[in-house]
């Protein structure tokens, strides 16, 4: 499989090298920041998709890069009709302008907030339990998820999955509150704080509390290996697909149990 990487920071770097480890030809490395030294290395370096001669035969592109970059790579590679699998977060609100160009332009796209399988089975335990949570609402439901201090987005595309999710299975909760409260939640607000500290890979945790008890149902990454795995994961997934804008659910459905 040809692979495109859109993004050559520590998220990029680990897809560059999940996908050597599988033999999967990197047709091309695409990064504003590229050094020239890395350029003279070879072929395959460049600092924009449209230098990058239709990125080489790639059968699909994987982007990590900041939200105001992601519209553009969009772009440009459904002009070139690239499949492409968008793991950068905090673009979401753009969602209808983005499956606009990729129908106009007949290409196709998957995104997800988070590629790791086992973050997408965290939300599925975690949904199952709030729909569970529901009939007994002397149960309050809250959480927190913790960050590394160089992320950009907060709270994290994870969290609002997550929280979303939750909101359409709990009757009694209908708005997330993510800033600090200086006051005490209503009783229809869930509170979803956010912290950004040191190196922290990532942590998300859901909590049922009441009187008599707590459960506290949490997922802590310990490397990006797991969203590397899972961006090449939905690539192999994608390429050859049907046109269209594809969620990570849609692949899910095609695995056996989920």
């Amino acid at each position: 499989m040809n692979i495109a990487i859109i993004g050559h920071g520590k998220m990029g770097k680990m897809i560059e090298k999940a996908a050597r480890e599988r033999n999967y030809r990197i047709a091309a490395i695409v990064d504003p920041l590229i050094a020239e030294s890395a350029l003279l290395m070879g072929t395959g370096y460049y600092k924009t998709i449209e230098e990058s001669e239709n990125l080489n035969g790639a059968d699909a592109a994987i982007e990590f890069t900041t939200p105001d970059a992601a519209i553009q790579n969009i772009r440009a590679l459904a002009k070139i009709k690239v499949p492409a699998v968008i793991g950068t977060t905090g673009w979401y609100d753009k969602l209808d302008e983005v499956k606009k160009i990729i129908d106009d332009a007949g290409s196709s796209l998957l995104w997800a907030s988070n590629f790791s399988m086992g973050v997408n089975i965290f939300y599925r335990i975690a949904w199952y339990a709030a729909r569970v949570f529901n009939s007994f609402p002397e149960y309050d439901i809250g959480g927190f998820e913790s960050h590394h201090n160089k992320k950009i987005d907060s709270p994290s595309g994870t969290a609002k999955t997550l929280v979303e999710g939750v909101l359409s299975r709990v009757d009694r909760k209908k708005t997330t509150v993510w800033e600090t409260l200086n006051r005490a939640p209503a009783p229809e607000e869930l509170h979803y704080p956010s912290l950004r500290i040191g190196s922290v890979t990532g942590t998300h945790s859901l909590i049922f509390d009441s009187a008599a008890d707590t459960i506290e149902i949490t997922h802590t990454a310990h490397s990006r290996e797991a969203f590397a795995s899972g961006a090449l994961l939905a690539a192999e997934w994608l390429a050859g697909r049907h046109k269209g804008v594809f969620t990570i659910d849609d692949m899910l459905k095609d695995m056996p149990g989920i």
